[in-house]
């Protein structure tokens, strides 16, 4: 006997066996009860995601001897005869190859004669859009009358292309791509029938290259076996699909964010060494990086990013130290980089060169400290007070910031230095601190943090809870270290876990929201108090929509 390929052998049989198409299944199975089967349907979606194996339990269902029913028996002839697409009152065309007017006048003349054996003649037309339009103007006729014994079936990925007179007398079922976890959990369902010893990581990996199609991550699971055997490896998988691991594509993300250029050139001769395709290995860090994005922008993402628990788990942490000024550039200029790459001669020598820029770019910073900034340099301004700029040695080039410059380095001593010593050093300077040593993940970690107690040498910080999982031995090493540079002394850092409802000082960033929050609603309050405002409100009867400031010292 033949091997049959897991996508025929597991097609869908019933209506509940359709995998992610709840909502298609419920409304036909209606239909059948109520006894209101329309006589044309347009099931349009994507490949592989059950349009056909649905146009077929459909003719089961109304040419089952025991219907028509919602659930057909599987067992009488003209089940049997359609689920080996051998029924002699359903026919099964391609609208590809089968696309002129003669084909379509042929099967008008069918539709003549009753059915030889069952209730209904049922056709099925795949690909319906490569009809052409005077097979479409042929068919329209038969559509607008059709004979009580006949039922058509329209299966499309493209509906655009279909006429309009066409649509307008079909029922339309846009069938939706199927999820992940969804496609995850029907092939434990198959690998446990076949006896295949497989992870749930070589699993989701399978799930997520079948992109959303049942058929297509079949194929893939049937091609993984015929390597593997009854016992999948992980690696294995990796290896036959082309797909870089995701602890690479997370060690590369993380020395981008570092600054770690030559970590960076390390990760990419891994990369070339087992032979990875670098448009690939791009493209998988734009699903990463979106992925990171996304998990800073809502708090509900599981339907958003098709990864695992343990896997959101693992990225929320590894995000939450990052900006997302950082993130959206990261995701740009990726983007752009995959385009170039399809068409690069030198594909590895682009990807180097992208990701040693990335690495070298300066911290992005976010409007409200722009803001700030230019505030307090206009103020400065205004008073006629030089700004505060200095000049501190960076490699390869000096640049111009207003962050003080770090001192002199010092004889670390075991005793504090007198606070009056320090008085110009303070929790916000050390911040600036350490965002000017570029490393943004400390920074940005400090800036969602909230000073507890700085009395030197003692240095505490509270942290959010969801951040406290940071805070292992190698941040607090680098914070101190970081620290003890800033204030020219010995410093012992201590970190403590904030909760919900704890009095806290506010963090830096809680700080600076709630000052624009102040500015806006005190231009606001300036605005709508203006005897001019006022009569021009009362006189046009307007609303004030938008308020601009115009004075430039305002506070």
């Amino acid at each position: 006997m033949s091997y049959l390929v897991l996508a025929r052998k597991w097609r869908p049989q019933l209506f509940d066996d359709l995998v992610g198409q709840e909502h298609v299944s419920q409304t036909l199975k209606n239909a059948i009860s109520a006894d209101r089967v329309h006589h044309a349907f347009l099931f349009t979606g994507a490949r592989g995601v059950g349009k056909t194996s649905a146009a077929r339990i459909f003719a089961k269902a109304l040419n089952c001897l025991n219907g028509p029913t919602t659930e057909p028996c599987g067992v009488c002839p003209s089940c049997v005869e359609i689920t080996a697409s051998q029924g002699i009152d359903v026919f099964e065309i391609d609208g590809a190859s089968n696309t002129g007017v003669d084909d379509i006048r042929e099967l008008r003349e069918n539709i003549r004669y009753l059915p030889s054996s069952s209730r209904y003649k049922i056709f099925i037309i795949d690909e319906v859009h490569m009809l052409s339009i005077n097979a479409f103007n042929a068919l329209l006729k038969t559509l607008e009358e059709p004979p009580a014994h006949a039922k058509f079936i329209f299966a499309t990925t493209e509906p655009h292309k279909i006429p309009i007179t066409i649509l307008s007398r079909c029922q339309r079922f846009d069938f939706k791509k199927i999820g992940q976890v969804a496609v995850q959990e029907r092939l434990r369902f198959i690998v446990d029938q076949e006896g295949i010893e497989i992870s749930n990581a070589s699993l989701t990996t399978i799930a997520r290259n079948g992109g959303g199609s049942m058929r297509d991550a079949l194929s893939t699971l049937d091609q993984v076996i015929a390597f593997c055997g009854e016992k999948v490896d992980d690696d294995d998988v990796q290896t036959l699909l082309g797909l870089v691991s995701r602890r690479l594509l997370v060690d590369t993300l993380e020395a981008v964010l570092e600054r770690d250029t030559r970590q960076v050139l390390a990760l990419v001769q891994k990369v070339d060494n087992h032979g990875h395709s670098f448009r690939q290995f791009c493209q998988q860090l734009v699903e990463l990086t979106r992925a990171l994005v996304i998990l800073k922008v809502v708090d509900q993402p599981e339907d958003l990013v098709d990864y695992g628990q343990s896997e959101m788990q693992e990225l929320r942490q590894f995000s939450a130290p990052v900006t997302l000024e950082d993130l959206q550039r990261l995701l740009e200029i990726l983007i752009r980089t995959e385009a170039d790459l399809a068409t690069s001669h030198f594909p590895r020598l682009t990807m180097e060169m992208v990701l040693v820029r990335l690495s070298s770019l300066p911290a992005g910073v976010d409007v409200a400290t722009l803001i700030e900034r230019l505030e307090t340099l206009e103020r400065r301004l205004a008073a006629g007070l030089p700004p505060e700029v200095r000049v501190v040695e960076r490699q390869p080039h000096p640049v111009l910031t207003d962050v003080p410059p770090p001192q002199e380095p010092v004889e670390k001593k075991s005793e504090a230095l007198p606070v009056e010593e320090k008085a110009d050093k303070n929790w916000a300077g050390l911040v600036e601190f350490v965002s000017s040593r570029r490393r943004p993940r400390i920074s940005a970690l400090l800036e969602q943090s909230s000073l507890l107690l700085l009395e030197l040498p003692r240095l505490c910080i509270g942290m959010p809870g969801k951040y406290f999982s940071l805070a292992d031995s190698e941040m607090r090493q680098s914070i101190q270290d970081l620290a003890a540079d800033y204030f020219a002394a010995r410093v012992k850092v201590e970190f403590e876990k904030l909760g919900n409802g704890d009095k806290i000082p506010p963090s830096l960033h809680e700080e600076r929201a709630q000052q624009e929050s102040d500015r806006q609603k005190k231009l606001r309050e300036n605005a709508t108090d203006h005897p001019l405002v006022k009569s021009a409100l009362d006189i046009f009867g307007g609303t004030i929509e938008t308020i601009k400031p115009i004075d430039k010292g305002f506070v």
